[in-house]
This record gives structure tokens, C-alpha cells and sequence, in this order.
């Protein structure tokens, strides 16, 4: 004992401050020299730092980093994060992994309490942060009354109203005063207006000519990008943060208050129309028939209360980011592709000509009927390719419940996390094939109709169980804004600005899309 402390003590008196830091920098660098050859092609995991330096070092263009590195790495690579933080798994754009990961072993691969926790303030118990029965039921619930006859034929008519008496004015205002716009906001504007009357019976009137600010539309946007930052900042951090109300995570809790509250004061209003009429037999929109629903269930017991205020508080905040951000970021994306390729804008032309033609309508007058967007083949398929480069949820994330093997090896740990980049499989020679980099929406057409593919290679509407309730909506609405504003107008895009993906949950242009609108001539 006494020769360990001589020893411990001659080291400290001849060892000079300059050697142990030249040793910790050898060792670091051994460090690191291992995890780049063990990477096999994939990022590399610093030491202590993990993936983080490499997120920092990309954060301008994280997806494509990813698309590189996945692509280097054979389709998948582990990951790790800062020590401590709790964060480690795998990034996949593997289709035969996804179908595992969201159909095979479904029950080994829910959202996860990672993910849960970093969404809850905003998200609560809604059907896009619930797992297991809770979400089974939310979605049962919700599929049963949006393919129902009557909200299908309610949120056709709501949908068309809006294009052709809000949108098509305020395009047409727009381009007689030749102004210059953020055709992303005023997309935004749309699907949140539309949203809100189809699903809630509320109208914000955000798509005015005058262009409104709506506080709640920028406090949902700032709700769900600081979310986000907790998915890269250590809970060690964001957790303390919150607590003492500092920082992103203040903006957060503002954020949510005031979408919470839009969301209450929707419910409330509602709950008291109830009790004034007695029913809600009248109305058509999706919040109206659940509460009926389930006040005709329950009548005679507790009536009209089956559901509380927050579970339609959370109905309300979860159809808004299904409905909202989601289709009217495909759009814009849409728009800026076809601008880049008139041969497809051609035939998206010739196609609407020839629908229109048949039942003898003027080319450019009344709104379009539900059999007239159906036949438009060379759209949708136009819609689907736009889709697979520039997908609304450019990435999703699981959880491993239990310890696995994925369908090419890969060994996964219990708590795991586990990503798939469905940016990245849109840009995948092996999966597309070489012309992958190519917008052609011909690669979607066989025999006269639109083919969907296998579904686990393009998972732009997700997979499996979980599979969009929305999708046939989805295409419907954008094949009528699509339409509407193509046949009417020649989009331009402004020379000069950056057009970039923003790195947040949903694929938005970074900043916005500044166009002009040139009248067309029939």
C-alpha cells in the first residue's frame, strides 16, 4: 500500500500538465480512430459527443446528410448520442427493415416513451403520440366516422366552397395587383382553414384577401419546431429547462398555450351548442359527429360526456397537423417541381382540358365535380412522384420494446431507437432505380391508372397498421387546389431565393416560396 501511494505521489511531482493533456488528446483520437473504422461507412461516433458534432456540422442540410450517410453505410447505421443523454439506435432506409419495423413485428415497434415525452405538452394523448390501446381505439374511432358517407360528402363540398369562392378570389387578386406572395403561407392558410370547417364546424377565416395574421397558426409552428429540439438536446438539459421556464423551452409552453386554447375554445363552444339545441344532428363536420355519437351511446347514463374536453382537445391539436401542414407542404413542393418541368405542366394541362372538354364546361369556369378528379390520372401520379423526392413527414421514429434482429442483420437493443429517413428512400438508386433523381411521374401510370407500389418503399403515407386514415382526402384536396390554380394561372417562381428543405417534423421550405401569378390563356 504504502509502495502504490509512492508511486501515485512520484507521478504526480515529475508528471507534467502538458503530458496528460497530449495523453487524453492521444486517447481521444484512438477514440475516434475506432469508431470511424467500425462505422463501415456510416457517420462516426465521437467520442463522449457521439453522432452530435456530426448533426451540428450539417444542420443546413441534415437530410441529405442523412441520405449520404445511409447510403454509404449499405442502408442502415447505429447511432449514438452525447454520454448520459440516453440516446442511441439505428437510421434505416432499408424498405424489407420498415416493413418489419411497421408491419412484421408491429408490437416490438411503438412510438416510445422518447418520443412521447418530447411531444406530450403539445401532443398530450392525441392519435399521433399514442401507443397501444389508446391508439387503437383513437384511430378505430376516427376511421369509422371519416369514411362515413355524409363527412365524406360534407368535407367534398366544404373543400370546394373554399377553393372557389376563398382561394380562386384571392389568386385572382393577387395576380391582377401582380404582387409578389409566399405561396406556402397562402397554402397554409388554405389547409388550415379547411381543415378547421371540415373537422371542427369552425371557420378562421385565414384565407382573406387581406391576408390576416392568425396568432394560433404561428404558435403551431413554433410548438411543434421547439418540440423538435428536444430530440437534440440531452433531457439533462431540455428537463431543468422546463422546469425553471428558460430558454426555447419558455417559448415552448407559450406556444402551446395558446394552441391549447384555440382547441379548448373550439370544444366549449361546441359543448354548448349541444346543451342549446339538445343534438348535433344538423352538423356535418367530424367534431360534431363524435360528439353525438357518443352522446347517443351514452344516453340515459352520463350524458354527452363519454369523451372528456381533453380527449377532444387532443382530437383537435392532432387533426390540425393531419390536415393542416401536411398536404399544403406537398403542394408547395408540388408547384416549385412542376415550375422546373413544363413537359409535365403540359400534360397536367392537357389532361384537366380533356376532363373539362367531356362534359362540356368552359375550361376555366366552375368548380370541379368529384367523378372530374378522379379521372385525373396524370395529376395524381404527378402529386405521388412530387411526394416521393419531397415526402410532408420527411422522418419517423419507433422504439424497441425488446431486443431484435432486423430482416439485413442489424441487432437492436431493447429501448433502441429506431429511425427511417423516407427522404432518403425517395433519392435511393437500389430502390428507384438509376434515373431516381428524375421528377416523373410516368414511373407511377400502368395500364390508364395510378399504381401506390410497395407501400413499404414508399412510406410517404406511412405503413402498416398505421397506415394514413386521411389519404384518399389528402389526394382529393390537393388535386383540387392543384387544379384549380394550374389551370387558371402559370405559377412563377421568383429568381434568386434559396429554396431548402427547414429541418423540423414536417418537410416545410425553409423560407417560403415567393411567386407571381401570369393569367393563362386558353
Amino acid at each position: 500500500m504504502n509502495m502504490l501511494i509512492s508511486a501515485v505521489e512520484w507521478v504526480c511531482t515529475h508528471l507534467r500538465l502538458s503530458d496528460v493533456a497530449l495523453a487524453l488528446v492521444g486517447l481521444f483520437l484512438l477514440s475516434y480512430l475506432r469508431e470511424k473504422f467500425v462505422s463501415k461507412g456510416g457517420p462516426v461516433m465521437w467520442p463522449v459527443l457521439g453522432i452530435t458534432p456530426m448533426l451540428a456540422q450539417n444542420k443546413e442540410d441534415l437530410f441529405n446528410w442523412c441520405t449520404k450517410s445511409v447510403v454509404r453505410a449499405g442502408g442502415t447505421f447505429h447511432y449514438r448520442g452525447v454520454w448520459f443523454g440516453g440516446s442511441y439506435g439505428i437510421m434505416t432506409a432499408n424498405p424489407a427493415n420498415i416493413e418489419h419495423i411497421v408491419k412484421t413485428n408491429f408490437k416490438n415497434y411503438p412510438k416510445g416513451e422518447f418520443y412521447r415525452e418530447r411531444f406530450r405538452d403539445l401532443l398530450e394523448d392525441g392519435i399521433f403520440n399514442a401507443d397501444d390501446e389508446l391508439w387503437k381505439e383513437e384511430r378505430r374511432v376516427a376511421k369509422t366516422e371519416m369514411h362515413s358517407s355524409r363527412f365524406l360528402e360534407h368535407t367534398f363540398t366544404t373543400m370546394s366552397d373554399l377553393v372557389n369562392q376563398k382561394l380562386v378570389k384571392l389568386m385572382e387578386n393577387l395576380a391582377t395587383s401582380k404582387r409578389v406572395f409566399d405561396l406556402q403561407d397562402v397554402l397554409l392558410r388554405f389547409t388550415f382553414d379547411n381543415i378547421c370547417i371540415s373537422a371542427f364546424g369552425v371557420d378562421p377565416r385565414s384565407l382573406e384577401i387581406d391576408l390576416p395574421e392568425i396568432p394560433f397558426a404561428k404558435a403551431f409552428e413554433e410548438a411543434t419546431e421547439y418540440s423538435l429540439a428536444r430530440f437534440l438536446i440531452p433531457p439533462f438539459v431540455w428537463k431543468p429547462m422546463r422546469f425553471l421556464g428558460i430558454g426555447y423551452e419558455r417559448q415552448l409552453k407559450k406556444a402551446v398555450r395558446i394552441v391549447h386554447a384555440f382547441a379548448n375554445k373550439t370544444v366549449r363552444e361546441r359543448r354548448n351548442k349541444m346543451r342549446k339545441l339538445g343534438n348535433l344532428n344538423d352538423f356535418s363536420d367530424l367534431l360534431s359527429r363524435l360528439m353525438q355519437r357518443e352522446y347517443e351511446k351514452e344516453e340515459g347514463t352520463t350524458r354527452g360526456n363519454y369523451f372528456s374536453d381533453k380527449y377532444f382537445r387532443e382530437f383537435c391539436t392532432s387533426f390540425i397537423i393531419a390536415g393542416r401542414d401536411t398536404t399544403s407542404v406537398a403542394l408547395v413542393w408540388f408547384f416549385w417541381l412542376v415550375q422546373k418541368h413544363p413537359e409535365v405542366e403540359k400534360r397536367i394541362l392537357s389532361e384537366i382540358k380533356e376532363i373539362r372538354g367531356k362534359l362540356g364546361k368552359q375550361e376555366t369556369k366552375g368548380p370541379f365535380e368529384a367523378e372530374e378528379l378522379r379521372e385525373m390520372v396524370y395529376l395524381q401520379a404527378a402529386l405521388t412522384e412530387s411526394l416521393r423526392l419531397y415526402p410532408s413527414v420527411p422522418m419517423e421514429m419507433k422504439q424497441a420494446l425488446e431486443d431484435d434482429v432486423l430482416p439485413d442483420g442489424t441487432r437492436l437493443k431493447k429501448g433502441a431507437r429506431v429511425h427511417y429517413s423516407i427522404f432518403s428512400m425517395g433519392r435511393i438508386e437500389s430502390i428507384w432505380g438509376k434515373d431516381w433523381e428524375d421528377f416523373k411521374p410516368e414511373r407511377w401510370i400502368k395500364e390508364g391508372r395510378v399504381v401506390s407500389g410497395d407501400q413499404f418503399k414508399y412510406v410517404v403515407f406511412n405503413a402498416g397498421p398505421r397506415l394514413c386514415v386521411g389519404k384518399k382526402f389528402a389526394y382529393t384536396q390537393m388535386k383540387m387546389v392543384a387544379a384549380a390554380i394550374l389551370m387558371r394561372y402559370s405559377v412563377k417562381v421568383v429568381e434568386g431565393q434559396s429554396i431548402v428543405p427547414k429541418l423540423t417534423t414536417t418537410l416545410y421550405m425553409k423560407n417560403g416560396m415567393r411567386v407571381t401569378l401570369q393569367p393563362r390563356d386558353w
